[in-house]
């Protein structure tokens, strides 16, 4: 975990010579790091995950209350970024926990009030320190009035949801299908249409990937056991487009939810996310109207795990180009050409968006 500048420098020193793409990192807030927050901002990460509840991963806990806080106000002190994983833990720990195949079992271990109350503390813990926060793969649709009321009070929050609660549904996900499980969880077919809404009318900012690296073999059929997170990085572009036609939305949209807004995000708008002078030549050329059915076994992922197995979508990647080079054609890499990035200073928006 970059929870120290140390550790920072040895995940550098691993990418420098394997990255395909341009690559930066975040730092993370963990019990036990707060002195480490700003000499990780001093040295570039571009911001500070943490968890509310538990990660799933030893080596990098949950923040409770007082840690959040006391985070929040470190960060707020350099005008750093937290990024949340925002589900209560009470919350959880208070909903029924039955394991099994059942996706109805599982969907309701992992509430919209865990995710509500959670991005309320957040709120809160913003207006009492004036951090810029983020709430990570949003979930929830009870969650977004609360959000835009606090964008309009002027706080610096911002939110993204991700390909799967935009494309999936919880009515549509089989027993025993566990390359759906994710937290937040894949939510019913009711609370689809307000995060395309929040993502119309820019309450949500950004849709991200969240990318799980999961092994096959970690995804039993037990939703309870099973490892979580959805292998998207590959298919969120058509399957957000595929999604976003049938709605009315354009191309231009979909470039600003995934390229525009997560490179503002990052402290990159000076340099990526736009094909615009000054900045680095990256993009893909797509065919819009073509389409594919996704088949795991050429997916390029290290493990051919998804929950879009056998869907037909729109949207083919001819070729993919970093910095004017192409670096990647009809589906296969061509080049490592990546360089390791820094933040720069970026200014979220407040009341005037």
């Amino acid at each position: 975990p970059t929870t120290t500048p140390d550790h920072l420098a040895v995940k550098r020193g691993v990418a420098r010579a394997k990255a395909h793409v341009d690559v930066g990192f975040w730092g993370g807030a963990i019990p036990g790091n707060l002195p480490e927050l700003r000499p990780l901002h001093e040295a570039g990460v571009f911001g500070f995950k943490c968890f509310l509840s538990p990660s799933g991963v030893e080596e990098f806990p949950e923040l409770d209350p007082a840690g959040l806080a006391a985070a929040m106000a470190e960060i707020a002190s350099f005008d750093g970024l937290l990024i949340v994983h925002a589900e209560d833990p009470g919350r959880l720990a208070a909903a029924p926990q039955r394991g099994g195949p059942g996706y109805a079992d599982f969907l309701a271990s992992r509430p919209r009030a865990a995710e509500n109350d959670a991005i309320a503390l957040l709120i809160a813990l913003a207006r009492e320190h004036g951090t810029r926060v983020h709430v990570l793969h949003l979930s929830s649709s009870d969650a977004l009035a609360p959000l835009a009321a606090a964008r309009r009070e002027g706080l610096r929050l911002t939110a993204e949801t991700c390909p799967h609660f935009l494309t999936l549904t919880a009515e549509d996900v089989p027993d025993g299908a566990t390359e759906f499980k994710c937290c937040p969880p894949i939510r019913e077919r009711d609370n689809q249409d307000p995060l395309w809404a929040a993502l119309a009318d820019r309450t949500i900012d950004c849709v991200v990937s969240d990318h799980s690296p999961c092994t096959s073999g970690l995804k039993t059929p037990d939703f309870g056991t099973a490892w979580g997170g959805i292998s998207s990085l590959q298919l969120g572009l058509p399957a957000v487009w595929t999604e976003a036609r049938r709605r009315g939305h354009g191309l231009a949209d979909v470039a600003r939810w995934m390229s525009a807004a997560p490179a503002r995000l990052a402290g990159l708008a000076g340099r990526k996310g736009a094909i615009a002078p000054g900045h680095d030549a990256d993009f893909a050329v797509l065919a819009p109207e073509a389409t594919f059915t996704v088949d795991p076994a050429r997916l390029h992922h290290r493990n051919q795990v998804t929950a879009y197995a056998g869907r037909t979508l729109h949207g083919v990647v001819r070729s993919a180009w970093l910095r004017g080079e192409r670096i990647a054609r009809d589906g296969a890499p061509e080049r490592r050409a990546g360089r390791l990035l820094d933040a720069l200073p970026v200014t979220l928006h407040g009341k005037d968006g």
